[in-house]
């Protein structure tokens, strides 16, 4: 663990963002940081809440996952985990009756959807470091990118997915 890889992507985020500088009127931004695989990674997301619901609308990621060999399928690869995240925090709910799951196919299991999808800015840090993980470092801070700005927009804290449940006042 290097904590000054990890800064280079926290300080990056906050660039690519505009962290701290006025931004939309009615959107906020929430930040998240994660490290697995060796990999580094820090997003921002922005959302608004439109008539009590939660919407995304844009994500900026910064990576460190060391030298990055396919620029165009790491990106994709962050992408993926961002989206995969985004849809367990806001939808992906299972709840069981005595021991079977009650969402048993897609029309009973919300998963999200292409009108959901944020614009999504992801970076890599230019690095020497050899090649890491990168499958699935992009997913877990966009489920604390996303709760912490509900509590920017709110004042509530969401500790409990899925997001989108949950009354927001």
């Amino acid at each position: 663990y290097d904590s000054k890889r990890y800064a280079a992507v926290i300080r990056k985020v906050v660039e690519m963002s505009g962290w701290g500088k006025s931004g939309t009127p009615g959107r906020y931004l929430g930040f998240g940081g994660h490290f697995s695989f060796r990999t580094y990674v820090a997003q921002v997301a922005e959302i608004s809440i439109e008539s009590g619901k939660i919407r995304v609308h844009k994500v900026w990621c910064a990576v460190d996952c060391g030298r990055v060999i396919n620029p165009l399928g790491a990106e994709q690869q962050i992408e993926g985990g961002i989206i995969d995240g985004l849809g367990h925090a806001l939808y992906g709910e299972l709840t069981f009756d005595k021991g079977t799951a009650r969402q048993r196919n897609f029309n009973t299991y919300r998963m999200i959807r292409i009108n959901d999808a944020p614009d999504i800015d992801v970076k890599f840090i230019e690095s020497d470091a050899y090649p890491q993980g990168l499958g699935e470092p992009g997913l877990p801070p966009i489920g604390a990118a996303v709760s912490n700005a509900i509590f920017a927009a709110t004042g509530k804290r969401m500790r409990k997915q899925p997001f989108a449940l949950q009354a927001l006042s």
